[in-house]
């Protein structure tokens, strides 16, 4: 079933000024890092008030330089869509690229589709395909929002940011810091020498070899989907339930999602 039109909300920051740059060049005055930290907790608060109903989610990550018609475009837009029908709310950085084709291939298939945008120097353009969009000052932030509301994490190709978002991941479920969430790679046969890569790392020792299972690799977007259905769906207890909108208070900020 079509979901209802849901207009977009962005909440841009007012500020101009570089927040990341700011905090990471080392100590200043207390009252500066005090109003830093300020800054930081809104950042939190601004993602938490806009993201809070949008779950269950599925997060993509990958580059933001490949254009439509690209194979890579096209297969990221049909997973999108593959876990819009499987009940999920598609979450990416809102960017155009691969984010633009996950949130494209969500929508397309009448689900829901949300962004976490960065404010950087050069403007990167949010991608129109978006029920719900929230625009961060601070890059961890909005990596943390990235995971927070995720049950499970599509790895297509891209450049060093993506391969920040795919071990900060890997990390964290290694660590027992979240659940054991899938995470599906796709586009094989450009990260097949990061995948050969890994299992290197197994063999000599620097990881544990049953973490080797955390990570799925495939092309066929039939064999993604079999595998987030049984280890986040099932192993989660999630069940498709009537899109409704859920009790939200205006006055926290909060804003209702159909779901």
């Amino acid at each position: 079933m079509a979901m209802p039109e849901v207009s977009i909300s962005t909440v841009a920051a007012a500020s101009s000024e570089p927040a990341d740059e700011i905090f990471l060049e080392g100590p200043r005055s207390r009252l500066e890092e005090f109003f830093t930290l300020l800054k930081v907790m809104r950042d939190f608060l601004r993602g938490f008030r806009t993201l809070h109903f949008v779950g269950p989610c599925v997060t993509v990550f990958g580059s933001a330089r490949i254009k439509a018609g690209d194979p890579h475009y096209e297969l990221t837009r049909k997973m999108g869509a593959a876990m819009a029908r499987l009940g999920f709310t598609v979450i990416t950085g809102g960017g155009p690229g691969i984010m633009e084709a996950a949130n494209r291939g969500a929508k397309e298939a009448g689900g829901r589709s949300v962004g976490c945008t960065i404010e950087l120097p050069s403007e990167q353009p949010t991608n129109v395909y978006l029920d719900r969009c929230v625009r961060m000052h601070y890059f961890f932030a909005r990596k943390t929002l990235l995971v927070k509301y995720s049950y499970a994490f599509i790895v297509m190709p891209g450049g060093a940011g993506t391969l920040d978002e795919l071990f900060e991941a890997l990390t964290l479920i290694q660590t027992g810091k979240i659940k054991n969430f899938p995470i599906v790679i796709m586009g094989t046969d450009y990260w097949k020498e990061l995948l050969h890569f890994i299992e290197t790392m197994a063999q000599r020792g620097m990881l544990a070899a049953k973490d080797l299972s955390l990570i799925y690799a495939t092309d066929s977007v039939d064999e993604a989907v079999a595998h987030i259905r049984t280890k986040a769906i099932e192993s989660f207890g999630l069940k498709s339930r009537r899109r409704k909108v859920r009790r939200h208070f205006p006055w926290l900020g909060e804003r209702g999602l159909v779901r």
